[in-house]
């Protein structure tokens, strides 16, 4: 079979070129159990048959909300079979939204995943004029989506080959609601061809073959990690399910993967507990610990002397080797994607032997567009050379435009939006800020929304001090403001596990359960003073932090300054604090 050009061929293709007993394998009572290729390829047959004796017609909208599970991919195969479209949704959005994308879609029927989100979906239901059924994947429901197999056996399977055969690669196949930052969520509307161009464009970066594993946690629902999902059914791997983001930890190193996938957020937090760990050693194992850690921090992929790769050969022997065990000892690459990463954290995991390969893309460019890989060159704080068939052009006021088979067909139900990010010669415009480095390596510089103007006219780029200020081992969080005022500001949130200890190692008297205190406490707010001041040094005047305010508690999806996919809703971050912001420049 020559390389599938419909997204629903891959496991067939998989099936003939790299059969598979643990084509994905999930853990149950403890205990790994496998799901063979051949058994998937059944599994989407019965259950693509009982949704056409369910009545779905080719070009319905059929939703997925559920975590990472073998039955999520099932049903995406067995929906694409029929021409049905696949609307994806991520499980920890608001019920307004769930109701917007409901009937922005005209989603008719519905698979969740657990008993939370059916009860979510049938509070909203009078609501939903198109929605007919909804199936939950657990088990304690008379409602279960195998309850549908029942209609399987009036339907012959060559009205399953039939509907296949009229599906074209230009069809829509899926539609994928952006999580946003401000208003609505957008429906991106993909084509087979689209993720299929970046499946096969992507397939030389990823370092994983038939013998792999890889552990997949990022939501399937995000098209990064379902296009990779795709990638791993073609190259052979076995993909193995993380039981939760708790459990990570204990599943990589139970697993063993080659590659995973992760946003910077998590990589950030991974480093975080590396470090915690060592400031518990003592005596020479301390000082050989953050020894390997400052050698790391000068990291880079050429022109370094022939001692530094000497001393970095002993780094790697007597620490890092303990870094790569806990990451399960097999790891080749960290696929890293979302949003910015930390250069030095990428300097530092690249030094230790554990190289995070750096993308970007967008859902609208399904979604690569660059990616740092080791087959064609890895810049540290980068994105990477472009990937096979996409071109990028960078617009006067340093726009990245992109052109390719993976740009989307459009926005749904929306043509003035469509219009207003495609242009007339299909250069989709990104949104963000960009360079070439040394002609190649692709390099984001910022939002293009995100930039502003302080009352002064003043640019400001809070991105990229963001990410440096996120260096400060005091600073989880941190979103820079100000725009149209004196001078740039900044909202912070603690690292409160490392803060802390510090506490403790600087015995100051103050209640460490209580994190209005903690954040009340003078010294405390000296010490993050003294941060921000030093970490200020790498700026103009006019870009300085000069006030900032500190939050008692993380940002997150649930409190509404989060996407799903862990960018910061500025606009609703800016409402929900309004009263410090306000505090900030009233007291100027």
């Amino acid at each position: 079979m020559s390389f599938p050009q419909r997204l629903f061929e891959i496991p067939r293709y998989q099936l003939e070129n790299y059969p598979n007993e643990g084509m994905f394998v999930t853990k149950t009572n403890g205990s790994w159990i496998p799901l063979s290729t051949e058994a998937f390829i059944q599994h989407t047959l019965d259950f693509s048959k009982a949704l056409v004796a369910l009545g779905v017609q080719a070009g319905d909208n059929v939703a997925l909300i559920s975590s990472n599970r073998y039955e999520w991919n099932i049903m995406d195969i067995a929906i694409q079979q029929i021409g049905a479209i696949v609307v994806p949704i991520y499980p920890n959005i608001s019920v307004a939204d769930y109701r917007y994308i409901f009937n922005d879609a005209k989603i008719k029927v519905c698979f969740v995943g657990d008993l939370d989100l059916l009860l979510k979906i049938d509070s909203i239901k009078g609501d939903i004029p198109s929605l007919e059924h909804v199936y939950i994947f657990d088990d304690h429901s008379e409602r279960n989506w195998k309850s549908i197999l029942v209609g399987a056996g009036d339907v012959d399977e060559k009205e399953i080959e039939a509907r296949k055969n009229v599906v074209k690669s230009e069809d829509l196949v899926t539609i994928i609601y952006t999580s946003g930052t401000t208003g609505n969520p957008k429906g991106v509307m993909l084509t087979h061809q689209n993720i299929i161009s970046n499946v096969k464009a992507c397939a030389y970066s990823i370092p994983a073959d038939k013998d792999s594993k890889v552990l997949s946690f990022l939501p399937v629902c995000h098209i990064y990690e379902r296009m990779l999902h795709y990638l791993y059914m073609c190259l052979g791997c076995s993909i193995h399910f993380a039981e939760s983001m708790e459990t990570i930890g204990d599943n990589i190193r139970e697993v063993k993967p080659q590659v995973f996938t992760a946003v910077p957020r998590l990589i950030e937090k991974v480093y975080d507990k590396i470090l915690a760990k060592g400031e518990e050693l003592t005596g020479i194992k301390r000082k050989l610990f953050f020894w390997a850690v400052s050698l790391a921090e000068e990291y880079d992929v050429h022109g370094k002397s022939a001692m530094y790769g000497i001393k970095l050969k002993i780094a790697r022997k007597l620490i890092f080797s303990k870094w790569q065990a806990a990451l399960g000892g097999n790891v080749r690459a960290i696929a890293s994607g979302s949003a910015a990463l930390q250069p030095r954290l990428a300097r530092i995991f690249l030094a230790a032997g554990i190289p995070i390969l750096e993308g970007y893309g967008l859902t609208e460019t399904s979604p690569v567009v660059s990616v740092n890989c080791l087959k064609k060159g890895i810049r540290i704080g980068s994105v990477g050379p472009l990937i096979e068939g996409v071109e990028v052009k960078i617009a006067e006021d340093g726009e990245i435009l992109v052109k390719g088979p993976n740009v989307m067909i459009g926005y749904y139900n929306l043509p003035e939006a469509t219009a207003e990010a495609i242009d007339h010669e299909g250069w989709f415009h990104t949104g963000d800020i960009g360079e070439f480095v040394e002609g190649k390596f692709l390099k984001i510089t910022d939002r293009k929304k995100e930039i502003f103007k302080t009352s002064g006219g003043k640019y400001i780029v809070p991105q990229a001090m963001e990410n440096k200020f996120k260096e400060s081992r005091f600073i989880e969080q941190i979103m820079v403001i100000g725009e149209s005022q004196k001078f740039p500001a900044a909202i912070i949130v603690p690292n409160f596990l490392f803060l802390k200890d510090w506490v403790d190692h600087k015995k100051i008297d103050v209640d460490k359960t209580n994190h209005e205190a903690l954040i009340a406490n003078k010294t405390i707010l000296a010490r993050f003073q003294q941060e921000v001041d030093e970490l200020n040094v790498n700026y103009g005047s006019w870009e300085k932090i000069k006030k900032f305010v500190l939050l008692p508690q993380e940002m997150s999806i649930d409190g509404g300054e989060l996407t799903p996919t862990l960018k910061l809703k500025r606009k609703k971050i800016l409402e929900k604090y309004a009263d410090l912001v306000t505090k900030i420049y009233l007291q100027d």
